[in-house]
């Protein structure tokens, strides 16, 4: 008779109980609740015709608000959704019958007691030794039969040799199209498992990642089951920034789009089953995010998708500024490519109505990294010119009152996810509305934007890829100063100033960041990684791994 598996994966909260990820306290929900009655007041306050000032810097704030409202509302409408559980009594009884003779040393993953074949793809394109061998390492002992595949686009001898002398198949193809796609997608003309699993190279999977996520499979319906991201290396305010900014998504966003079928794929952490794959002509190659349009085109298709809050692989944040503009940009690229040339609202779209709205949050969310733009051009506004967004009878405490009930509780709600208030995040919400400015000119105008590894970069300078922002930074600093002298010779302190020495502040703290990046650039370059050039002759290679004391029969080989 089959024995419960049972699984390492445990969390506990400040006190020391054990606690799953899954749950939502009645605390978070007021919370939410409350601020979603601040966003609400906060939009009929800037519409109601009698508070309505000059109409430029109006126009400005009422386009910025009234993208960043809908984003907040919509969003708290899939978090207070988030209570959904996943895990049904089907999951419980196929994880219990998961490894049937587990007990005899036979650890073949079955389901509906079949046995059940699973192929594990880690995507390298010039990744850190150190990192893809800690990767592979993880990978090959992961619980469960089944066979750990390198997908080598770096073309790097010595990643063959480790994924040899570590235990995993390697394979390099021919040349590099569809990029990390298009890498999978080779991978699935070679391995024919049944489930298949991918991880970039610098994601550690946890020992229970196949325990946790193959029972899920017990339903035909199920084309893939998504974890979340989570980071170990937030050694700088960029990495710190860049996870932060995700949290809020992964703990609650992507667990409430569960009740509507509709959380996506990211890329990694991630298991799908083939036949749903094969079905859509294999991983989209056609953007560069393709997971987010992989997930789109199966639900489509009316596949069911999975997300489970528990963390099961820890990776790599972007450390530096150019790996999170090049993180960013190709992000924000996919979400307008949907928004611009396949509009989830469209009714040649096979969604649900929940759907259709989830994936417009989605293809629209970028939107919101230009409103900082138009925000930081409404102070210099006033100052310069005079001209005030709101009617000049409206006092300053009315204003602060209606515009703190909605960034107040923004930010009570993050603290709250987080445990504390993360300047790193509010500094480039502020500051990377260059990088989602020109991800959206690059899909009006048909602009690809190539492939860049998350995490992986050059040594070019930080200033570099931060113009805009340098710019931005002299210019508020300036005007910065006009406005003090404005505000003594007045004889009274303005708002206008008050909120440009704010964004002053918040780009110089950047800036700060790309200085420190800048002094220990010399450093990284050594231990950088770089993509090396294809060599001349082209050639598919598929290697076996060494062999090894013990061939897991029939399962696999791991």
């Amino acid at each position: 008779m089959a024995t419960a598996l049972t699984s390492n994966l445990t969390t506990y909260d400040g006190r020391g109980n054990a606690v799953r990820a899954t749950e939502t306290s009645a605390l978070f929900v007021l919370i939410s609740v409350i601020a979603t009655i601040g966003v609400i007041g906060y939009m009929l306050f800037l519409l109601n015709p009698a508070n309505r000032g000059d109409l430029l810097p109006y126009g400005l704030v009422i386009t910025a608000e009234s993208i960043l409202v809908f984003q907040a509302l919509l969003s708290m409408w899939t978090i207070l959704s988030s209570g959904y559980e996943p895990r049904t009594f089907a999951y419980h009884e196929a994880k219990r019958m998961l490894m049937p003779r587990h007990a005899d040393g036979d650890d073949t993953l079955h389901i509906d007691g079949r046995p059940v074949l699973v192929d594990v793809f880690i995507t390298v394109y010039g990744e850190d030794l150190a990192t893809v061998q800690r990767t592979i390492t993880a990978a090959v002992a992961l619980r469960g039969a089944h066979r750990t595949w390198v997908l080598d686009d770096g073309r790097s001898d010595e990643v063959k040799d480790a994924a040899e002398r570590l235990g995993a198949w390697y394979i390099r193809r021919l040349s590099g199209n569809g990029a990390k796609a298009g890498n999978v997608n080779h991978a699935l003309s070679i391995a024919k498992g049944d489930l298949f699993a991918i991880f970039d190279a610098d994601f550690v999977p946890d020992p229970d990642f196949l325990i946790e996520t193959v029972p899920f499979f017990a339903d035909d319906a199920v084309a893939f089951v998504q974890t979340p991201q989570a980071y170990g290396n937030l050694h700088t305010i960029v990495a710190r920034g860049a996870a932060y900014m995700q949290t809020v998504f992964y703990r609650f966003v992507q667990r409430g789009r569960n009740r509507f079928n509709a959380a996506f794929c990211v890329g990694t952490n991630v298991i799908f089953r083939r036949a749903a794959i094969d079905e859509i002509g294999g991983i989209h190659t056609d953007s560069k995010s393709e997971d987010v349009w992989t997930a789109l085109t199966l639900h489509e298709r009316g596949w069911r998708s999975v997300y489970v809050s528990d963390v099961l692989a820890v990776g790599d944040a972007p450390e530096t500024i150019e790996g999170y503009s090049k993180q960013q940009l190709r992000w924000a690229t996919g979400g307008f490519e949907i928004l611009l040339t396949h509009n989830p609202l469209s009714p040649r779209r096979r969604l649900t109505g929940d759907q259709r709205i989830q994936y417009l949050v989605t293809a629209t969310f970028y939107l919101t990294g230009i409103c900082p733009l138009l925000l930081l051009l409404v102070p210099p506004l006033e100052i310069y010119f005079d001209l005030r967004p709101m009617n000049l009878t409206i006092s300053a405490g009315t204003w602060v009152m209606y515009y703190l009930g909605f960034y107040a509780m923004q930010i009570i709600l993050a603290w709250f996810v987080m445990g504390a208030f993360r300047w790193e995040t509010l500094t480039l919400a502020t500051v990377s509305f260059p990088i989602y400015t020109k991800a959206l000119w690059n899909v009006l105008t048909g602009k690809d934007v190539g492939w860049h590894v998350t995490g992986s970069g050059s040594t070019r300078s930080p200033f570099n890829f931060i113009v805009p922002q340098v710019l931005f930074f002299v210019f508020l600093l300036l005007t910065s100063v006009v406005a003090v002298l404005r505000d003594i010779e007045n004889g009274a302190p303005s708002i206008a100033t008050a909120w440009n020495v704010t964004n002053t502040a918040i780009l110089a703290l950047f800036i700060g960041a790309a200085l420190r990046e800048q002094a220990g650039r010399g450093q990284r370059a050594a231990a950088s990684a770089v993509v090396p050039t294809p060599p001349a002759e082209f050639r598919t290679i598929v290697a076996r791994p060494a062999p090894r004391e013990r061939v897991l029969e029939p399962g696999g080989v791991r």
